[in-house]
């Protein structure tokens, strides 16, 4: 990837400088035959940014092997609205719509959420700030913190509990919730680590931060609000077999003799 040219766009005291063509945030959103829900999330979040966010941003559509409308459509947006791009992957899996957006971007930050948005936007400001200003290094949402407010059913609370647990136990996780769909990383991490994760579906988000943890990066905790998805089509069944299986394989790892030891500024930072 070619340097970009430091530009300064505004010399006034408190604007940030950023190169153009160089957003601050990238905010990717996989879809795999979302048809329904993408062109409303996709204007909601455009409409929440463009009012409320403080520094330049794009979001960036990655379609995953939709058999449906949804590129099409992911295509219309990115022509009708401005700081919409749109990609397309021959193959499914949300760690590869990740990778391969994350690895091409010219962001100082880059960021993803699920497209039913059951996280609540409000908690997208605290998520990037500390990361812009480098005091983390990584920042996820985190459902199980007193102070997020959660609505969801009784199943998929135990499960999400249950998951977590078993990284405390297994691979010694810092980090409350590793599945929230609703993380950010600097790029430079981002880099830094992409080619280190193995997986390409669901387990990318629980190697990805098992990772940063082993390497002592500081990770940043936003608790959020969120509601559950009814119409979610992950197979739980699937998932969970690919996440013990995920788990297995790091625990058979051993971290790179090189990594530093794990400072304790990395435990996990909250967001008052």
């Amino acid at each position: 990837m070619s340097a970009s040219v430091a530009t300064t766009l505004d010399r006034r005291p408190g604007v940030r400088r950023r190169a153009p063509g160089r957003p601050d945030v990238e905010i990717v959103m996989p879809v795999h035959n979302e048809r329904i829900a993408l062109e409303r999330s996709v204007r909601m979040l455009h409409g929440f940014l463009s009012v409320t966010f403080p520094f330049s941003w794009q979001i960036t559509i990655v379609d995953n092997a939709s058999t449906d409308e949804t590129l099409l459509l992911a295509r219309r947006l990115m022509y009708e609205l401005a700081e919409v791009q749109a990609m397309h992957l021959p193959d499914r899996g949300r760690g590869r719509a990740l990778r391969a957006a994350w690895s091409a971007s010219r962001a100082e930050v880059v960021a993803y959420m699920d497209v039913d948005l059951s996280t609540d936007l409000a908690a997208l400001l605290p998520l990037i700030a500390p990361l812009l200003s480098a005091h983390s290094d990584v920042a996820i949402g985190t459902r199980l913190h007193p102070a997020a407010r959660v609505t969801r059913s009784a199943k998929r609370e135990l499960i999400s509990r249950g998951y977590n647990r078993l990284l405390r136990l297994a691979l010694r996780a810092r980090f409350s919730d590793a599945q929230c769909g609703f993380k950010a990383l600097r790029t430079q991490t981002a880099h830094e680590l992409l080619p280190l994760v193995a997986d390409q579906g669901w387990f990318f988000d629980t190697e990805l931060l098992v990772l940063a943890q082993r390497r002592g990066l500081r990770i940043h905790e936003v608790p959020v609000d969120w509601i559950e998805d009814r119409d979610s089509r992950v197979d739980i069944v699937s998932t969970a077999l690919g996440d013990l299986r995920g788990v297995a394989r790091l625990m058979l790892q051993r971290p790179p003799k090189d990594s530093p030891p794990l400072p304790s500024s990395s435990r996990p930072m909250f967001a008052p």
